[in-house]
């Protein structure tokens, strides 16, 4: 996301322009839906947190401190109605859904992560993409958050902090908790790169 471009799309937005927000729905809706849809597990759920953070961010926009970072402020919007989805839906973390590695529509959404263009690689790459996915059962809403923030969106400690509205000490703790709980589903000891905590 282009800071200046969503600082002044912001400030657009906290004046009711109509326009703007259909260029942020435009222009956010892949992250919001790919932090939605690892957040939930399947497509039909990160689709109701989108529209739900959608609304939440029409509602909330005036509320927005213009000195913050605002794709951390939408980050945060977009983790805090996935938890709440997940707790009203009750799906985390015993009815977290399987992921099926050949369904189309949840390869589409895992493809921004897979590196290269070699298909052994790639095969391999979804492989462990959709064990970690389905490993995320084990963790909690608040560690999956963090997890995912990290690893899939490339946050920083500090820039999860911001997001999540924690501190970096929590964040850690968090990640440490999240990784802990992977390698013993997926019986990894020694855990691969994707899975490092200590990144700043």
């Amino acid at each position: 996301m282009n800071l200046s471009g969503d600082a002044i799309l912001a400030e657009r937005l906290a004046r009711g322009d109509r326009a703007a927000f259909r260029e942020f729905v435009e222009s956010h809706k892949k992250p919001i839906y790919s932090l939605a849809y690892r957040m939930t597990g399947n497509h039909a759920d990160a689709e109701d947190v989108s529209q739900e953070v959608f609304v939440r961010i029409f509602r909330s926009i005036a509320t927005f401190d213009h000195g913050a970072k605002f794709s951390s402020w939408v980050y945060r919007i977009t983790a805090n109605a996935a938890i709440d989805h997940l707790r009203r839906r009750r799906l985390a973390p015993s009815a977290f859904k399987e992921v099926r590695i050949d369904d189309p529509a949840q390869a589409a959404a895992r493809a921004e992560v897979v590196s290269g263009r070699n298909p052994a690689r790639e095969a391999e790459s979804r492989l462990l993409g959709a064990k970690i996915e389905n490993a995320l059962r084990s963790v909690s809403e608040r560690e999956r958050a963090a997890f995912i923030l990290r690893h899939y969106h490339d946050l920083d400690l500090k820039e999860i902090a911001e997001t999540m509205g924690i501190s970096m000490g929590a964040v850690k703790s968090y990640l440490f908790r999240a990784v802990r709980k992977l390698r013993k589903e997926l019986g990894r000891p020694n855990s691969p790169r994707t899975m490092e905590t200590a990144h700043d």
